[in-house]
């Protein structure tokens, strides 16, 4: 598995629930109820999971609020604003698709999913796209489409999908992009990634929205170095990542 860094500037960083932002369209910003811990908790036994469900973090690549499990072939780009380097955002990179998470502060006893949704829509509808919610694995979702203008100098439109996970005090927004954004079978393996990903809230009082913070990890190794650690991801000269520019 390999590591890179992606550079975001202030203005471009997605770090509000319920924003979407363009980088496979949109990537978006939610805050969830589909899926809450406290009415009957959707996730439970589907993921993501809470630090609390798993043992111990060996094996997991450490993020601070999210622990990512390792998988063959997988990639991992940091976003980092350029003014602060925050790690903003986390994306997944594989096969040709991506899929960008954030985790964010949610009321303990409900979720924001169905708001954020809402909010996305409109949002997306404001610069002349469409939305469609489905039934996904991880309940409702999310399919945005943005107008794009093709190579070839055609119009065409940018498509993601959003996913949002209610847990114990957190949310967690996936926005899938590249294929896997509109095909089942070309996202099933960053779904199976989605569902293993570990969010640690901490015990700090937040308000509901606020970005859970992500950092590098602590023992990944950087270019020129002989390589990681066993069981890390080796460094990529930081490279910029997709635009994120704020819709709404």
């Amino acid at each position: 598995m390999l590591f890179g860094r992606g550079k975001k500037s202030k203005a471009e960083r997605p770090e509000t629930a319920g924003t979407v932002e363009e980088s496979d369209v949109a990537g978006a910003e939610n805050s969830g109820t589909g899926n809450t811990g406290t009415k009957g908790d959707f996730r439970l036994g589907k993921g993501p999971l809470d630090i609390d469900e798993i043992e111990d973090r060996d094996g997991y690549v450490d993020l601070g609020a999210l622990l990512i499990a390792p998988a063959e072939g997988l990639q991992l780009r940091l976003e980092v604003e350029e003014a602060t380097q925050r790690v903003v955002a986390v994306t997944m990179d594989l096969a040709g698709s991506s899929l960008q998470l954030q985790a964010f502060a949610a009321p303990r006893s409900e979720g924001l999913w169905d708001e954020i949704r809402e909010q996305i829509s409109e949002s997306v509808a404001s610069q002349g796209g469409e939305t469609e919610e489905i039934s996904g694995g991880f309940g409702p979702e999310l399919v945005a489409k943005l107008p794009a203008e093709a190579a070839d100098g055609n119009r065409g439109f940018r498509a993601a999908r959003f996913m949002g996970v209610d847990g114990p005090r957190w949310f967690l927004r996936g926005v899938l992009g590249g294929e896997a954004a509109l095909d089942r079978d070309a996202a099933a393996a960053l779904e199976e990634l989605f569902r293993r990903v570990v969010v640690v809230r901490g015990d700090n009082p937040m308000p509901p929205r606020e970005l859970l913070q992500l950092r590098l990890p602590k023992d990944a190794a950087v270019p020129g170095q002989s390589g990681a650690p066993r069981g890390e991801p080796a460094m990529e000269q930081p490279e910029r990542g997709p635009e994120i520019t704020q819709i709404g």
